[in-house]
């Protein structure tokens, strides 16, 4: 189970990752202070939960919520604000929970434990069914080491084998088990149990080796604070 903050105070920021970190099990894949970037974000990455403050410049939170409420897969909200007015209007879009700053070690708890009872930790036995050029392959989604990008394309790549799929790697992105697969660069997408070696690059940036495989995988320099949060560097 991930999810993201977005709020415009950092402070805000830490205080909740502190409780998520210390009382949970969910694993924090971004925080963002620019609610457009936030934005961006969740509509190419599979998202359990979205910690939302209400009040932010360019793009509050309550039009952030109604984009996302038209995702196909939509992220359980939980608004944590100053503000008691805006309470039914969070409801109206189908708030998980509605939270007011400043909140109790208590009421952060009781919502963390309210949530990872209702959304799955993982799926495990995921199969995925591909078309490969005529045939109907069906793969055990552990199997696949990392994916491509090749234009229209989507390379699937396991140990052994190879598989070329019609489609957009951010479709195909959100077919995978959310707690085994990264997109770490716009190209990439990346089984984060098959990884081995994490080797520093140029800007900041990383380039991934994995078991069994001589491949090389970018980190881009966009998604370094997410990876970073995943593997715990």
């Amino acid at each position: 189970m991930n999810c993201i903050i977005v709020d415009d105070e950092y402070p805000s920021i830490q205080e909740l990752s502190y409780f998520i970190n210390h009382f949970s099990s969910i694993k924090i894949l971004g925080e963002f202070v620019d609610s457009l970037k936030a934005l961006e974000f969740v509509q190419n990455n599979p998202i359990n939960i979205i910690f939302l403050d209400i009040s932010m410049p360019k793009f509050d939170g309550l039009a952030f919520s109604r984009v996302i409420n038209t995702l196909k897969v939509k992220p359980l909200l939980v608004f944590i604000t100053a503000y008691s007015e805006y309470a039914i209007e969070a409801f109206e879009v189908a708030a998980f929970d509605y939270i007011l700053k400043p909140y109790s070690e208590a009421r952060i708890t009781d919502t963390l434990q309210r949530l990872e009872s209702c959304t799955p930790t993982k799926r495990t036995n995921s199969k995925l069914t591909i078309k490969n050029n005529c045939k109907l392959c069906v793969l055990n989604t552990d199997d696949i080491y990392y994916c491509e990008a090749h234009e229209h394309e989507v390379y699937v790549y396991t140990k052994s084998d190879h598989y070329k799929i019609s489609s957009s790697i951010s479709d195909f992105y959100k077919k995978l088990p959310q707690d085994n697969f990264f997109r770490c660069h716009r190209s990439y997408i990346v089984n984060l149990d098959k990884i081995t070696e994490i080797i520093p690059w140029f800007n900041n940036t990383y380039i991934l080796k994995l078991q069994d495989l001589n491949s090389e995988i970018p980190v881009s320099r966009q998604n370094i604070l997410f990876f970073k949060q995943l593997m715990g560097i």
